[in-house]
């Protein structure tokens, strides 16, 4: 009734059609087409042969005895979701299988079959499930390569891929990078990260340097170092960081807070390699690699007159911009757990993970201090949880009842402009039933003329012609 190739590695076309000549035909052409045929007469049959048989395409009649075309076709879309379905029909029944491409049939062709016209339409269907496929390939080798932690960086959102591709696509240079982005969003971390990920430099210093929370003399003392008389206090010669970090790297986190004066000396290091340690006129060369952070907008401090022009273009060689948390929710569960195992090992605390409930709660919250404000609600939770689950009340009250209060006040909101029509409707029936005299309606109301007239005003009831003073 019926063949099988189960062997055939091909693409595997079922024929269904209860006119014996039909199938023969159809069946002798697809095989010369190159593909393998198997038949069946009717939609039963063809339902049995699925259960063995691997079909990319099923040709069916719309017309059959038992189970119509359009049956079968409900059938394969729901337990074959990937078999593609071609009707075949005659020129009386085009309306049927229009129909039946709604109901998700790829195409269909009209008898007297024409040899050319299910070529075309088999080419037009291969051509698709082949982009499908290679879609398919695609995403699932993206899919591989997304990493959830990248070095010591926690993160499988778009962006911080991103970020990775970056990180490694410099991981041979020494380029300036410029990194910008909100307070505690983590810029430290991509810096090392950087540092580590490049071979060049793997084993070699890195230096860092919080530059906002030094004054100026200060902080080019820590950064150019000074000799023993050049300032008070400097009772010995100080190494600067710069030279600290020769053959590696150094990171100026704050970049911004550079005054003038620092942001010359800094074009010399980067322009020059030379520097001169405050109160020396010695000059020493160094070999270091720059990665600056700020989040501040360093073109509008250009524009202001405070940043250097020509020192954010030397900063500005490799840009990097680090998304704030709220942009990145995806991450936060991620992020979460690994601060929980972090701090739950350091406090010798038992704490396995977080409740859905607290979790939801995390995901809701817009975090303006970022991944540094996330550690520390995590911390807190640990530290308070009575059990080895982070739950809702562990969290910050400030988290839990934002959004409660929001929905309050709206609640409030609602029921002030609910309140708005009846109130109208009372003092419409009170005007109408002392004939609009206000002095009336006001006591009987139970409120004062003034009162009275200030809802009105409120309601645009004060024009009404038969308004009485």
């Amino acid at each position: 009734m019926y063949s099988l190739n189960a062997d055939c590695k091909k693409i595997n076309i079922l024929v269904v059609d209860d006119e014996p000549l039909v199938r023969r035909s159809l069946s002798e052409f697809l095989t010369l087409e190159g593909y393998c045929v198997s038949t069946a007469s009717n939609g039963r049959e063809a339902l049995e042969i699925l259960k063995s048989y691997t079909a990319d395409i099923v040709i069916t009649d719309i017309k059959m005895p038992e189970l119509t075309g359009i049956q079968l076709l409900q059938q394969i879309r729901l337990n074959y979701p990937d078999i593609a379905v071609i009707f075949i029909t005659g020129y009386g029944s085009i309306e049927n299988a229009v129909e039946a491409m709604k109901e998700g049939a790829f195409d269909y062709i009209t008898k007297p079959i024409i040899d050319n016209e299910i070529r075309i339409v088999l080419g037009r269907l291969i051509k698709q499930k082949l982009l499908v496929e290679e879609n398919i390939k695609l995403k699932e080798e993206i899919s591989a390569t997304r990493k959830d932690h990248f070095l010591d960086i926690v993160g499988k959102d778009e962006k911080m891929q991103k970020i990775y591709t970056l990180i490694e696509a410099i991981a041979t240079t020494r380029s300036t990078v410029l990194i910008h982005g909100e307070s505690g969003t983590g810029k430290h971390m991509i810096a090392h990260a950087i540092h580590d990920c490049n071979e060049l430099e793997r084993g070699k210093p890195f230096v860092e340097v919080s530059c906002g929370a030094l004054t100026e003399t200060l902080l080019e003392s820590e950064l150019f170092g000074h000799v023993k008389g050049a300032f008070t206090g400097a009772i010995k010669d100080k190494c600067g960081r710069f030279e600290l970090a020769n053959g590696g790297t150094i990171f100026l986190d704050e970049i911004d807070a550079f005054s003038t004066n620092l942001q010359v000396k800094l074009l010399r290091v980067l322009q020059e390699g030379e520097l001169e340690r405050v109160g020396d006129s010695t000059t020493l060369k160094v070999d270091v690699r720059v990665i600056a952070a700020t989040n501040q907008d360093l073109q509008e401090l250009i524009a202001q007159g405070k940043f250097r022009k020509d020192l954010y273009y030397r900063l500005n060689i490799i840009s990097m911009e680090i998304p704030p948390l709220r942009h990145r929710k995806v991450d936060i569960p991620l992020l979460a757990n690994d601060f929980i195992v972090k701090h739950s090992k350091r406090i010798s605390k038992k704490v396995e993970g977080i409740s859905q409930d607290a979790l939801a709660v995390l995901m809701d919250y817009d975090w303006p201090g970022n991944i540094r404000e996330l550690e520390n609600v995590i911390e807190r939770a640990i530290i308070l949880t009575k059990g080895s689950m982070i739950k809702t009340e562990d969290l910050p009250e400030f988290m839990t009842e934002t959004k409660g209060s929001e929905e309050t006040q709206k609640d409030s909101y609602r029921l002030k402009d609910a309140l708005k029509e009846p109130e109208k409707d009372l003092i419409l029936k009170a005007l109408e039933a002392v004939d609009w005299n206000r002095n009336d309606a006001a006591k009987a109301l139970g409120i004062n003329r003034t009162t009275l007239y200030k809802k009105m005003v409120k309601y645009g009831l004060l024009n009404h012609h038969k308004v009485a003073y």
